[in-house]
């Protein structure tokens, strides 16, 4: 069979390794002509390398690949060739305990809480998708059929897929990567593909205060369960409650902000599910303190906080950053241009105790002009690198501050992706002196 792998990032190589096998023919595909091959490959590199692929038996797509894109170089026709290494997984998964995780924002928090839950409770876990491990390459671990599988699933990898997990998650959907998608419906069709195939046996879990959550969770078949809303988990006088039992107060989470609650129960109602050991549950939800580059505390300096939520690429992840602090803030916002408006976010500046924002990057003069628009001047150009940028936004912070990186936008004007972003960001920051 002749192989064809589009896009050779970290899921496209792990769908070389598995195609690679006795009687398949590869050959990678990636617009990169510097891309680095396997040993032997075949390769179609460069600005063509989606033309002429008629002559492959199957077509492996690269999350980052619109499928409108695939068309585009070749017909419509061509669709019927193509599979994802997340098909695939679904496909020959030895498990079918398979939970997906899927939103907006929150994934990666949330399916952590998931993981490590049902670890606590005994379970074999294996964590992977958008989140570590590539679908394909999870199988190295060697799943069992009583094994629990959690799969983070942004919207790149749903787009196409046709497989539903046994219990899928649906968090808080907000318009986002309108910049790759045709427009909202679309992004929200993406999400809906993980719930169209599941049956009766089924659960479909949404967050029941967030209109785009229930739309998406509406095509399953399977059983439907709100959170934030009886009879999922919700907050009962800043008690995380489920089915009627008390779990923990509030303040024993090491998760800051009041968004972290939606993640908290989203992930609560889903491993109740599956186990109800209480123990485990709390002995997770009162020492997780969340991923990195997710409200992460860098270090205190001078009685001065600093925070790298550089994962948060949206104003609406900026907002509920900026919300989970009241102490006074420096606040670092700007970046690439994803097509957002920036009006709530300015709003959210003035309501929240802001002592000065630094905006960065091609947004930042869009993001200024909706301030001044709220009335809010205290405003500073923050240059073009980490270190400018860090010691402009020390300037400002006074005794008891917190600096907050929560940008608001995408990171590609002025670094590689939000990893890149966050850790400039703490190197910079454990530099100061």
């Amino acid at each position: 069979m002749k192989v064809a792998i589009l896009g050779f990032g970290t899921q496209g190589q792990a769908a070389f390794e598995y195609w690679n096998r006795d009687g398949n023919e590869l050959t990678v595909c990636d617009k990169s002509e510097k891309t680095e091959l396997p040993q032997g490959a075949k390769s179609q590199l460069g600005d063509d390398y989606l033309k002429n692929l008629d002559s492959f038996d199957l077509l492996v797509r690269t999350p980052a690949l619109h499928p409108k894109d695939i068309v585009a170089a070749n017909s419509t026709t061509i669709l019927e060739k193509v599979t994802t290494v997340t098909n695939e997984f679904f496909k020959v998964c030895p498990s079918k305990n398979i939970i997906g995780i899927t939103g907006t924002k929150g994934k990666g928090t949330t399916s952590a809480l998931i993981t490590k839950i049902l670890e606590a409770a005994g379970k074999k876990v294996h964590l992977g998708g958008n989140i570590g491990t590539p679908p394909l390459a999870m199988l190295k671990a060697g799943i069992q059929a009583d094994d629990w599988v959690v799969l983070e699933l942004a919207n790149f990898q749903l787009i196409d897929l046709n497989h539903s997990p046994h219990i899928g998650v649906i968090l808080m959907v907000e318009p986002e990567h309108l910049d790759w998608h045709t427009d909202l419906d679309e992004y929200i069709s993406a999400k809906q593909q993980m719930f169209k195939f599941q049956s009766t046996n089924d659960i479909a879990i949404y967050y029941s205060q967030n209109p785009n959550s229930q739309h998406i969770a509406s095509v399953t078949a399977g059983h439907k369960i709100p959170y934030m809303k009886y009879p999922g988990a919700d907050v009962i006088e800043d008690v995380i409650t489920i089915d009627g039992q008390g779990i923990c107060n509030v303040s024993e989470l090491k998760l800051l902000g009041k968004h972290n609650w939606q993640n908290v129960c989203a992930a609560l109602t889903t491993v109740w599910q599956v186990t109800q050991d209480k123990d485990a549950i709390k002995s997770v939800l009162t020492s997780f303190s969340g991923l990195e580059h997710r409200l992460e505390l860098v270090r205190e300096l001078e009685a001065v906080k600093y925070y790298d939520d550089s994962f948060g690429t949206t104003p609406e992840t900026a907002i509920v950053a900026i919300e989970a602090f009241k102490e006074p803030k420096v606040v670092i916002l700007g970046g690439s241009d994803k097509g957002a408006t920036y009006d709530k976010l300015a709003q959210a500046v003035v309501d929240n105790n802001v002592r000065n924002v630094v905006i960065i990057g091609a947004t930042g003069p869009a993001i200024a002009a909706a301030l001044r628009k709220a009335d809010y001047k205290n405003i500073l150009e923050g240059g073009t690198t980490m270190q400018e940028i860090v010691e402009t936004a020390r300037k400002k912070a006074w005794s008891g501050d917190v600096v907050l990186l929560s940008t608001g936008c995408a990171s590609f004007d002025l670094f590689k992706n939000y990893k890149e972003r966050g850790e400039q960001f703490k190197q910079v920051v454990q530099s100061l002196v």
